[in-house]
Formats: structure tokens, C-alpha cells, sequence
């Protein structure tokens, strides 16, 4: 069996790579693509997996988007001229899903994120298993593809790289540290909006703030930003409070018993709140009381080890899928 990843963020490499190495010790021969993206190769270095870099992500306007895709799409078709994978797998790439699908090979897409549409009308029709968190309702799936099998699982996806996860850097950024991650703004699902400076740099009285940068990383008084790669799992697990609109850094804290604060902006935010449900320190807010409700969870850690050990890993559904097809 030849299994193709395609990751598109450095989430996806994170992923990636937890999928290899879960497949590889099936026995099966794992290939891991990528674009040039913000984070996805210094990811891939930090975490030692070998990915292709193939084409780039130019999130411009939408023209650059489409041109970029397409030209990464027939790269793709010519590297797979002789030797074309079994089975393919990725957290929602739209190269991945067409050039999959017209290579006639079955499509695992996994899910985690109801609001993204656009992404969603292009890869989850070519999908042929859904895999996404128990937490989602199957009809917001459904609605794309009636046909696909969608397998839901007792869990998250950060759980595939968090459960026995040991930070790797110690960060000295001093004490109480808060970690903001910028809101997404060029993400076709991001609607409204908010300053992400104005609101990291009011945390600034609470303590030191580490600004994650999404686009340029320019130096902005009063905060800590970081110019190169950061290990956003490894640092949230060193933090006293994170701070974002609800992504995967969110879980990623959580996870490890770090209080963290959803800026309520997107709806459909069934896996935060089936973890809030579960017990994790996740908290929602407006931004009016953004302010309030930090000084309140920063430094309130909680021991939710035995909370991460009822919950299933992705990994081993996907592994599950994957044997499936192997033996049809």
C-alpha cells in the first residue's frame, strides 16, 4: 500500500506526521507532500519528517489563490506519472482531493471545522470517507457528499500528536506568560473581524504576551514576537493563559491543561464545546469582556490528563480505514 499526505498548514504536518508514523508500523510505505506555507516546513523540520515541498500558498487575493492551486495540481499529476499512490489522505487539501480523485483513488478527508465551506464544496464531494470528531453533527457533512461514509470519532484531532506529548523547547519569555494567536484574516470563512494588536497588547497588564503571527512577523512594542519557527504545542504547555478565536492552538493548550479563551467569532464550534463539555479549560468571551475573563483563567491550570485519556485518537480510526481498503 502507497499512502499519500498532503498537508497544507503546519497543522496538517503536525498530523501528518502522527499519521506516518502510525502507518508506517502497519507496514505500509507513507508519502508526505506540502506547499510553502508560513509553517509547514519549519514544522516539518522541527518535527524531523521528510515532506516535499510542492508549489506555494498565495493567499493575495483570490486570483493568486486559484493560480497557485492549479499549478500545484498539475505538478502533482507529474509526480505521481509512475508511481501513483493506493489511498490518499488529507485535513481538507483541495490539490490532494482533485488530483486523487481523478486518478480514480479512494479519498479519507478528515474535518474540524463545520464553518469552512469553500474548502468543504471542494474536497468533501471527491472524499470518499469523512472522518471528522464525534462533536460534529453528521448532517453538516452530509449535506455535501450523501454518498461518502463519514466515521466519527470520541475525540479531537490535536489528541493524535498531544496524548503523549513532551514538550521539546523551554521558553523563557518570563512569567505569567499569555500567548495570542492572530485571528486568521485572509481565510475565506473569516466574515468580521477585530484588531488583533489593539486586544494582545490591552493583555499586556496582565502579564507578558507572546504575539503568534500569522503573515509578516515585525517587531510591535510592548509585545514578544517571535521571528522564527515556535513550537505553538510546546509553548502553550509552558504558558499561564492562550488566547484565540477557537483553532487548533486552542485544543492544543487545552489539551495539556493550560487555560484558554475562544474570541467569539465563528459559529458551528462543536469540538471547543465538546471539549468545554468534557471538562477542558477552554472559555468564551466577546471581545468586550475579553479583558475581564483573562484576568480571571490566567494561571488556572488544571490537571486533565485522565480527561485526554478517555478520548479516542484519530489516527487509529484513519489506520482502521485505510486496513479496510487494503482488503477490499
Amino acid at each position: 500500500m502507497r499512502i499519500w499526505y498532503d498537508a497544507c498548514t503546519g497543522k496538517h504536518v503536525r498530523y501528518g506526521t502522527a499519521m506516518a508514523e502510525t502507518l508506517r508500523k502497519h507496514g505500509w510505505q507513507v508519502m508526505l507532500t506540502t506547499r510553502k506555507h508560513p509553517d509547514t516546513l519549519s514544522v516539518a523540520k522541527a518535527l524531523k519528517e521528510d515532506f516535499l515541498p510542492i508549489g506555494q500558498y498565495d493567499p493575495r487575493t483570490l486570483m493568486t489563490r486559484l493560480k497557485g492551486g492549479t499549478k500545484r495540481q498539475l505538478a502533482l499529476c507529474e509526480l505521481f506519472e509512475k508511481h501513483e499512490p493506493d489511498v490518499a489522505i488529507s485535513h481538507g487539501s483541495v490539490d490532494l482531493c482533485r488530483v486523487a480523485f481523478g486518478l480514480g483513488k479512494p479519498v479519507i478527508t478528515t474535518v474540524d471545522t463545520p464553518y469552512a465551506d469553500a474548502v468543504h464544496r471542494l474536497t468533501l464531494p471527491l472524499s470518499k470517507y469523512i472522518v471528522a470528531s464525534k462533536a460534529i453533527p453528521e448532517n453538516t457533512l452530509q449535506r455535501y457528499n450523501l454518498d461518502a461514509h463519514i466515521i466519527s470519532f470520541n475525540g479531537v484531532d490535536e489528541v493524535a500528536w498531544i496524548k503523549d506529548f513532551k514538550p521539546a523547547t523551554k521558553h523563557r519569555y518570563g512569567k505569567p506568560l499569555i500567548v495570542f494567536r492572530q485571528l486568521e484574516e485572509h481565510a475565506i470563512y473569516t466574515k468580521d473581524k477585530y484588531d488583533s494588536l489593539v486586544l494582545a497588547k490591552k493583555l499586556t497588564k496582565l502579564g507578558n504576551v507572546v504575539f503568534l503571527s500569522r503573515y509578516a512577523r515585525k517587531n510591535v512594542k510592548g509585545l514578544i514576537v517571535p521571528h522564527g519557527f515556535v513550537d505553538s504545542a510546546s509553548l502553550v504547555a509552558q504558558a499561564d493563559l492562550f488566547v484565540g478565536v477557537g483553532g487548533t492552538i486552542t485544543r492544543e493548550a487545552a489539551l495539556q491543561g493550560t487555560p484558554a479563551i475562544i474570541i467569539n467569532l465563528f459559529q458551528q464550534q462543536y469540538v471547543n464545546d465538546f471539549l468545554i463539555e468534557k471538562g477542558f479549560p477552554i472559555h468564551r468571551t466577546d471581545v468586550k469582556d475579553l479583558f475581564k475573563v483573562a484576568a480571571d483563567c490566567i494561571g488556572r491550570r488544571k490537571n486533565v490528563s485522565h480527561l485526554l485519556d478517555s478520548l479516542e485518537n484519530p489516527v487509529d480510526t484513519i489506520a482502521s480505514i485505510v486496513d479496510e481498503i487494503r482488503t477490499d
